[in-house]
């Protein structure tokens, strides 16, 4: 099994080729994550991670064409991103983009699928939560439905997409 890590950091998935804009310990290619393309051959991986790097990106509808470029049939795209309305989204000031549970119906086919032609099949999504609201709130139904009205309770996502 062939897998990218885009944006690993010196937290590179094991087994993972490691492509970062800095040369790092575990990065095995720089490369400018903003730049088309990426400097891999289409269909070349079976996995693509993507940990905390999609929000530091400037466009998101061309990374997530150029995953779908680089992934085989059936691959998947493994994303973690900080959830939008909590203080970690905007509290760093790398961030450039914040993410919304509606974001990957642009890349299903859901809502607005003229935007892209990068097709894929929802997975997964589930969320992280804040530590402080998890001692308050103890129900995921509750933190889900309180999230809707309230910041800081959802402090991440995790999205499994499959490519088509």
């Amino acid at each position: 099994m062939k897998i990218l890590d885009v944006g690993c950091g010196t937290a590179k998935i094991k087994e993972a080729i490691g492509i970062d804009i800095v040369k790092l310990p575990g990065v095995d290619v720089v490369h400018n994550l903003n730049e088309f393309p990426w400097p891999f051959e289409e269909e070349s991986f079976d996995e693509i991670y993507m940990n905390d790097i999609l929000e530091h990106l400037n466009n998101t509808v061309k990374v997530m064409e150029e995953c779908h470029r680089l992934l085989k049939v059936r691959g998947k795209l493994h994303i973690k991103v900080p959830y939008w309305n909590h203080r970690h989204s905007f509290g760093d000031p790398t961030h450039v983009r914040y993410f919304s549970d509606n974001v990957w119906q642009f890349f299903t086919g859901e809502r607005r699928s003229y935007y892209t032609k990068a097709r894929f099949k929802k997975e997964k999504i589930e969320y992280t939560y804040d530590s402080k609201a998890r001692k308050i709130f103890i129900s995921k139904k509750l933190m889900n439905f309180l999230s809707y009205f309230l910041c800081n309770i959802k402090d991440g996502m995790i999205i499994i997409l499959v490519k088509e």
